[in-house]
């Protein structure tokens, strides 16, 4: 029987009607649920991040932080926005390959708790500003291991990459590292995928991330006062694919967490979540344009295109694999035909979803992308054609609130500088 989608009992075309389309919807319940369920499982020897790359909307970053999140920031506008919703500055990291002056400046004056390094000469920067500043500043090494990663949709590390410093190099370090007199070398970050799935490749990578502190610090001769063992847990998006069973997973790493602790009592052990957290929190709502055929096949034309959504179109993947997507419209309804979703934009590549099975869809439907909390607006082309960035909004205890407005075409224009030049200064 078909009936329409409701968010925390609020009909989504209410909202839609209140705020337009395209826009992306959080449901605050889902995203509390989400930490609570793995912060009531992991030992509490485990401090949880939150990776503000997911998502930096600022009033999502103000719920996870008052629910024990600290924040794992890439840039001068997420260490904003951190410290804007709330997060001490003790309680904020800030990583990235490639930081600028200005980022690692801020980070000093405003005394977070770690600077990342992901190369000797980032270390030499960061030496160079510190001792600008008079200040001894405390970092921890970003190390690309030897051993590889399995299990993972994206490999981050154990090959060449641009993030961190290989494990030889800093094994190999230690009269390099004393040479920094401004700098308190007192943590170790292994990041070595994303999207993980699967229960044993987590934990074989955990128990090898602690094995190479251990390694670090006797070969360093120094005491890790932290260790970041990354995350990478995944969200599934695609048919086929299952949610990662935390409570295998935590009754798996506790343990070992633990035993490193009871050996390292002065060591933090941090885990940073960024998708794991917001994934399934959130929609992208967009509305029917058009419905028409083109050689045998079904399009629906949308508002709400890769302009708003890029992660959906499969980026990263040989295989193009469609997001869970519904008609939220006719939710629940018998699917009657396949539809490839579009957007609006001028190109073929604007293709949300291939050969979706839907039931009927008419102008002025809505169309849903579920599991779209992360790498939404903000890993998208949203200045393409000028459409700017949608609208996002948050639920919480049943009530819609605004937590971005969409760009308008004042807003776009308002960062272009308009010149005059005359016709004989083009022509000569």
């Amino acid at each position: 029987m078909s009936k329409e989608y409701q968010i925390q009992q609020l009909p989504v075309s209410d909202i839609a009607e209140r705020f337009g389309t395209p826009l992306y919807v959080y449901d605050g319940d889902v995203l509390q649920q989400v930490y609570q369920e793995l912060r009531g499982l992991l030992t509490p020897d485990v401090e949880l991040f939150y990776s503000l790359k997911a998502n930096p909307n600022i009033s999502i970053v103000n719920i996870l932080r008052e629910m024990g999140a600290q924040a794992e920031v890439c840039s001068l506008a997420e260490l904003h926005t951190a410290v804007q919703a709330g997060v001490a500055p003790e309680s904020i990291i800030f990583l990235g390959p490639g930081k600028s002056d200005d980022e690692i400046t801020a980070c000093i004056n405003l005394g977070i708790y770690a600077i990342v390094c992901e190369s000797f000469q980032e270390l030499e920067r960061i030496e160079n500003i510190a001792a600008s500043e008079g200040r001894i500043v405390s970092v921890a090494l970003r190390v690309n291991p030897s051993f590889s990663v399995k299990g993972s949709r994206l490999t981050m590390g154990g090959k060449p990459r641009q993030f961190g410093m290989d494990e030889q190099s800093v094994l190999q370090g230690k009269e390099r590292f004393k040479s920094f007199s401004h700098l308190e070398i007192m943590g170790l970050h292994v990041y070595m995928g994303t999207r993980m799935l699967d229960v044993e490749p987590i934990v074989q990578n955990t128990r090898h991330i602690l094995e190479l502190a251990e390694r670090i610090e006797n070969e360093l001769d120094i005491k890790l006062r932290m260790v970041d063992v990354g995350g990478g847990l995944g969200v599934p998006y695609h048919e086929g694919e299952q949610f990662l069973s935390i409570a295998t997973l935590t009754e798996q790493l506790n343990p070992m967490f633990e035993s490193f602790r009871r050996s390292h009592a002065n060591t933090r052990l941090f885990m940073e979540l960024g998708r794991y957290l917001v994934g399934t929190c959130g929609m992208l709502v967009s509305r029917a344009l058009y419905v028409k055929q083109s050689y045998g096949e079904h399009f629906v034309v949308t508002d709400g295109g890769t302009n708003c959504h890029m992660a959906a179109v499969g980026t990263g993947s040989y295989v193009k694999r469609n997001f869970p997507i519904a008609s939220l419209t006719r939710y629940g309804e018998s699917p009657v035909a396949e539809y490839n979703i579009t957007g609006p934009l001028c190109t073929p590549n604007d293709v949300v979803g291939k050969r979706v099975l839907l039931p009927p869809v008419e102008r002025g439907d809505l169309i849903g992308v579920f599991h779209s909390g992360a790498y939404g607006p903000t890993a998208s082309p949203t200045h393409f054609l000028s459409h700017g960035s949608p609208a996002e909004v948050l639920i919480v205890a049943g009530e819609a609130h605004l937590i971005r407005e969409r760009d308008t075409p004042q807003d776009l224009l308002s960062k272009q500088r308009l010149i005059q030049v005359s016709h004989t200064a083009i022509t000569n």
